[in-house]
């Protein structure tokens, strides 16, 4: 691959149309613009990061999150410019330098498709038809596997990518029109669903009814592909993915210490001292007299929080910048969080270990699974026996409440199906749970 075609300013839907700038604003910046003023990025708003949506005490929902990792990845998309212009200067004149802004649509785009209650909400979807009722239709896809892998395998960032080119009924031509590598840069696991269902080792990139968008993103890109002609598809990741990924990975990692300190799951000295980890015994020297100036605890976490970010951010650039080759080549094995220093790889690694054991399965992260797991098995179940008998009375009801923008009453059964996913992954915590209440008579309107 090579940085020349690798950055592209085409739109999807929108290939044949030249763009003029009446501003100052790159196209790249179009595509962050256009994000933060849709409506799905609103929404993320009231959707679950990790813990509960807030109360008395703001921790980060799916909106914030988004949001960090986005300044995150501007930063690293930055860097890693001004290093590759400086390695190499032919690229000067290039759209090498729009890295950032790249990247930073990307991070911004980059959970959109998640459905409400964090990753509880993506095992919900897929396990309802492995394991719940949505499994008696199977045989309906005796003929089609692919199709039957993309309902089983349910993925967020698969789904993100859907949202984001699919042409649903009122939308323009190719979704938000984003330019080829901003969408490029949030395809994380560049497969079908059917070699992920294969090989078990990996999620999907993208459904069977976006296969089109994507091979056409790939190929104008020159990203390597990777499978033969019958197998199923699948490629090399764009260069940029490694960036997206880890402006996640270093935000979600760092930002859930600070959040459950908020949340007293762990004492002021555990979370010091797991951010302490990441620094030289030199640096901690330093804390002790910005202890002296800085007396809130929550502030001294933010701190270490914030410098933590720093380090980190430093360490992948610099990954990135020196497997730049490996990059190209597609051949780059794991991610940049796992080439960095080994003192900050230790150091994240703890924080993992610790983040499993003592936040993720927290009571209060379980209580959200658990809600959410039966409440979107609870929509599933209903709008999918609606889809399949549209016919009864109650089923009218259910099918009316649905966005005419999704093709609820198309004839072909896989894309009803993908319709009412599309739908329920669409809604906020707050208004899944809201239909929930009504639909169950346990909640009515206002009167």
């Amino acid at each position: 691959m090579n940085w020349e075609q690798l950055i592209s300013t085409k739109r999807v839907g929108l290939e044949d149309i030249s763009f003029e700038n009446h501003d100052d604003r790159s196209v790249f910046i179009r595509d962050y613009d256009r994000l933060i003023f849709s409506a799905p990025f609103r929404r993320l708003q009231n959707k679950t990061q990790v813990f509960p949506l807030p109360g008395s005490v703001f921790v980060h929902n799916r909106l914030t999150h988004s949001l960090e990792v986005s300044c995150v990845g501007r930063s690293l998309g930055n860097g890693v410019a001004k290093e590759l212009c400086e390695r190499h200067p032919e690229l000067n004149n290039t759209y090498i330098r729009e890295i950032g802004n790249i990247v930073s649509a990307a991070c911004l785009a980059h959970d959109m498709g998640n459905p409400p209650f964090g990753h509880s909400g993506e095992k919900a979807i897929a396990s309802f038809f492995t394991e719940g009722k949505g499994l008696e239709l199977k045989k309906e896809f005796s003929n089609n596997p692919i199709e039957w892998s993309d309902i089983t395998n349910f993925e967020g960032n698969a789904n993100s990518f859907r949202l984001l080119t699919h042409k649903f009924l009122g939308r323009r031509k190719g979704g938000f029109a984003l330019t080829y590598p901003t969408l490029a840069a949030i395809i994380k696991y560049p497969y079908s669903s059917y070699y992920a269902d294969m090989s078990s080792k990996h999620k999907l990139g993208f459904f069977e009814s976006d296969k089109e968008n994507f091979i056409k993103i790939t190929e104008e890109l020159g990203m390597i592909r990777l499978s033969k002609e019958g197998e199923p598809l699948r490629y090399c990741r764009h260069p940029l993915v490694y960036l997206v990924e880890a402006a996640d990975d270093i935000c979600y990692e760092i930002m859930d210490i600070e959040d459950s300190h908020k949340l007293k799951i762990l004492s002021t000295q555990e979370a010091k001292e797991l951010l302490s980890n990441y620094f030289t015994e030199h640096d901690k020297e330093h804390f002790n007299d910005i202890y002296k100036i800085v007396s809130d605890a929550n502030e001294q976490i933010a701190y270490l929080r914030s410098r933590a970010i720093g380090n980190l951010t430093k360490e992948c650039i610099n990954v990135f910048v020196e497997n730049e080759q490996e990059l190209l080549d597609g051949k780059f094995c794991g991610s940049l969080i796992e080439h960095i220093s080994p003192l900050q790889r230790a150091a994240y690694r703890h924080s993992s270990q610790v983040s499993y054991e003592r936040i993720y399965r927290s009571k209060e992260v379980l209580d959200v699974e658990l809600a959410g797991v039966k409440i979107i098995y609870t929509l599933l179940d209903l709008m999918v026996d609606a889809i399949l008998h549209p016919e009864k009375e109650y089923s009218k009801l259910l099918i009316n409440r649905v966005s005419s923008q999704y093709e609820i009453n198309s004839p072909i059964l896989y894309e009803r199906i993908m319709a009412v996913l599309d739908y329920i992954s669409g809604m906020t915590d707050v208004f899944a749970v809201d239909l929930y209440r009504k639909i169950n008579g346990t909640s009515l309107p206002a009167v």
